[in-house]
């Protein structure tokens, strides 16, 4: 298990991170564990005292306690920034207890594995679909069926090979970003993330499919209140915010504010952007 602690939901350097390799035999016995953590030390550290109390035991609460604890005592983090010393010791021990106490109660939350790009593609409507090499990729991006040949890159690449879809950026290539964003079947999704296979079948929202019969609302807003700086985070945060906006039409700040946290801007504040949905929301209906 990897549990991170950062200020923010993306792009977010590390308060404090934990990785845990625990090897338990069929009764529940713990045979070999490995515990490290970072962002509390110059550099990575294991820690073999906590490891200690748990080898040969069974993951019980006072065992995990115990551990917690140790992993705490065992480090003397500095102050900086992002957070001052105690404020990591203190969620070493609250990080390394939930971890444990998930993988004792089996519930370590699961993940799909990353989809085989020349697999099967589950679209829409419940067709498996096997695509590869010499397939080609057929979409409806922004109400126009697409087609382009099939890649083992990503949905951001190859709807940036199509004429006109050039809105899309690239900005982290690692999901923190949100640059990236585009609306699959209206969920907003990052698309630097989601391999061009997956596109096959789905119906897909580019910043340039916002404007319908006119500016989308929040396009506008974001002109009439300065929200457009260099350009690159823009088409992001407009597909999040457009989507955020169809749901909650009237979002307060604190709705912008999680509805926005995947999306990062490098060059100034959120004040301006802020206002552009505080725009919108003021001239919703009631």
């Amino acid at each position: 298990m990897y549990v991170k602690l950062g200020l923010r939901r993306a792009q977010a350097i590390s308060v404090v991170h934990i990785a845990v390799a625990c090897d338990l035999d069929d009764d529940g016995v713990v045979r070999d564990i490995r515990l490290a953590m970072g962002s509390v030390a110059p550099t990575i550290v294991r820690v073999p005292d906590a490891e200690t109390v748990l080898v040969g035991t069974t993951l019980t609460a006072d065992r995990i306690d115990a551990a917690a604890a140790a992993a705490a005592a065992s480090v003397t983090p500095i102050d900086d920034l992002r957070a001052p010393a105690d404020y990591r010791v203190d969620m070493i021990e609250i990080m390394v207890r939930r971890a444990l106490r998930a993988i004792a109660d089996a519930a370590v939350p699961t993940v799909a594995p990353p989809p085989t790009l020349g697999g099967p593609v589950v679209t829409a409507d419940g067709v498996a679909v096997t695509l590869g090499p010499g397939d080609d990729i057929v979409a409806t991006v922004n109400g126009t069926e697409v087609t382009g040949p099939w890649s083992a890159g990503s949905l951001l690449d190859w709807l940036r090979d199509r004429p006109g879809l050039t809105g899309t950026k690239e900005g982290c290539a690692e999901g923190e970003c949100g640059a990236c964003t585009v609306q699959i079947h209206g969920a907003a999704t990052l698309s630097c993330l989601v391999p061009a296979g997956r596109a096959h079948g789905a119906a897909i929202t580019t910043v340039e499919g916002l404007a319908d019969d006119g500016l989308h609302p929040i396009q506008q807003a974001f002109i009439d209140n300065a929200a457009v700086q260099c350009g690159y985070c823009i088409p992001g945060f407009l597909v999040a915010g457009a989507a955020l906006l169809r749901d909650d039409p009237a979002p307060d700040d604190e709705a912008v504010t999680l509805g926005l946290s995947g999306n990062l801007c490098r060059c100034t504040g959120y004040a301006a952007i802020r206002s552009a949905f505080a725009a919108v929301a003021e001239e919703a209906p009631r």
